[in-house]
């Protein structure tokens, strides 16, 4: 899809994904890192920030495998409803390769509730985020 169409339907706060969460930590530090401001790039219209210059070095070589699943909403927001939901970037999981946001706020971690169902909310979310990133 286009830039435009990206930052229209992705979760960001002034063209920047994941609050500002470094992409690239989840799968080589196994955890959510904030990035730095001064450590960024641009992917299709989204900005990324970078806890190093290294993760950053790692992402310009392969952007689209280190992006969130659905544009970085709530993955079993998605796969439940189809809605795009805000996430906590510290609540996640990497699947096949690829990371998993999940809102979790309230006592309401849906990363648990996503375990219980992940093959089916998985199917469905799939489902729902092309449609979303498909309409006109």
């Amino acid at each position: 899809q286009s830039a435009a169409k990206r930052t229209s339907e992705f979760n960001l706060e002034k063209k920047v994904a994941i609050q500002g969460y470094d992409p690239v930590a989840y799968f080589k530090q196994k955890k959510a890192v904030k990035g730095k401001t001064t450590i960024t790039s641009s992917y299709e219209g989204v900005i990324y920030y970078f806890s190093s210059q290294t993760n950053k070095d790692a992402f310009a070589k392969n952007p689209a495998s280190y992006e969130p699943q659905y544009g970085g909403w709530c993955a079993y927001a998605m796969g439940n409803s189809g809605e795009k939901v805000e996430v906590d970037p510290g609540t996640f999981k990497i699947i096949d390769g690829k990371v998993y946001l999940f809102y979790n706020f309230y006592f309401n971690n849906t990363l648990k509730s996503w375990n219980k169902m992940e093959t089916e909310l998985k199917a469905k979310a799939e489902k729902n985020w092309s449609k979303i990133i498909t309409k006109k």
